[in-house]
């Protein structure tokens, strides 16, 4: 499990068909010093298992299905990607819970800095399957960056992005039109398959929980 708390910016060095499998090979100084190969890893919120680490490296192996499904359809050697290692057992909660499991492909819109400020308004094309579990004031894992819903309108998502977030994530390299990886708040997915079914016996309703005055 992550948290959408972007630990480092790692440089994508190499990408090589294997097979029907593609590897790639990322540079990045201080996440290695805690990877062993196996050991699981977000890669602009795509959860990779970490191969061949090696002082300032690993690679990952991609098959088609995540090549496919996810930004990493526009990757290229040089490419910057975030990275975020496993939530500790006994570490801080920063951001919210992040799977790793890409729920759609967005596209952005505009990074463009608000008036009279420092910050960012970071717009998000957002495709149907996530449209529909983000709310106003809801998390969103945007390449892996735990952030809040600032404005919804259709299928437009935007986000405020502090300077703090643009210079220690991948979000600066990216261009109107760049597909980016985007997973739906947990919960929201959670509630919905519940609300699908029959209650068990003796749960009540949410219409019987509004009528009794919860």
């Amino acid at each position: 499990m992550f948290t959408g708390i972007v630990e480092e910016v790692g440089r994508v060095t190499r990408i090589e068909q294997r097979g029907e499998n593609r590897r790639i090979t990322i540079a990045a100084a201080n996440v290695t010093n805690e990877l062993k190969t196996g050991d699981s890893i977000a890669v602009s919120g795509v959860c990779l298992t970490a191969l061949d680490i090696k002082p300032g490296s690993f690679c990952a192996d991609l098959a088609p299905e995540t090549w496919e499904r996810t930004s990493f359809s526009r990757m290229h050697e040089g490419a910057l990607v975030n990275l975020e290692l496993p939530m500790k057992a006994d570490g801080r909660f920063g951001g919210h819970i992040v799977q790793g499991h890409v729920d759609g492909v967005g596209k952005l819109i505009a990074l463009d800095r608000i008036a009279d400020s420092e910050n960012w308004w970071l717009q998000i094309e957002l495709p149907g399957e996530v449209e529909k579990y983000t709310v106003y004031k809801g998390s969103i894992s945007i390449e892996g960056i735990s952030l809040t819903v600032a404005k919804l309108e259709g299928r437009s998502c935007t986000v405020a992005i502090i300077p703090h977030t643009v210079e220690m994530t991948n979000l600066n390299s990216l261009r109107p039109g760049d597909p980016v990886n985007l997973e739906a708040d947990l919960i929201a997915k959670y509630v919905e398959k519940m609300m699908g079914r029959e209650p068990a016996e003796g749960v009540l309703t949410v219409e019987e929980l509004v009528q009794q005055g919860f």
